[in-house]
């Protein structure tokens, strides 16, 4: 997967460059969409800035294996970022995960 694939996938989704974090939280590793978008005026990242930090999330799923897991939660869920909501997706990093949550 590649920065654009993945933007391309939450516009397909909701119509939006929504923005993504990854966050660490009860011993399990999320992708976070976030309710801040690329589109609203104070959001706070150029497009270029944006594509570099989907850059960087990409290059996180791609060594952990987990961007099927990320586009088929993105194709099937029915939740949707809002104020205050996240959408979040538990990524399975198999046995690697000691070496991310020590």
């Amino acid at each position: 997967m590649t920065e654009v694939e993945l933007q391309e996938l939450l516009i397909a989704k909701w119509g939006r460059s929504y923005d993504l974090q990854l966050r660490r939280t009860q011993g399990k590793i999320f992708l976070q969409v976030m309710w801040r978008y690329l589109e609203q005026a104070s959001f706070p990242l150029t497009p270029e800035e944006y594509l570099e930090h989907l850059r960087t999330i990409v290059t996180y799923l791609n060594d952990w294996g987990c961007t099927e897991q990320v586009r088929s939660h993105l194709v099937h869920t029915k939740a949707k970022p809002r104020l205050g909501k996240a959408v979040n997706i538990p990524l399975d990093l198999g046995g690697r995960e000691s070496e991310w949550l020590n």
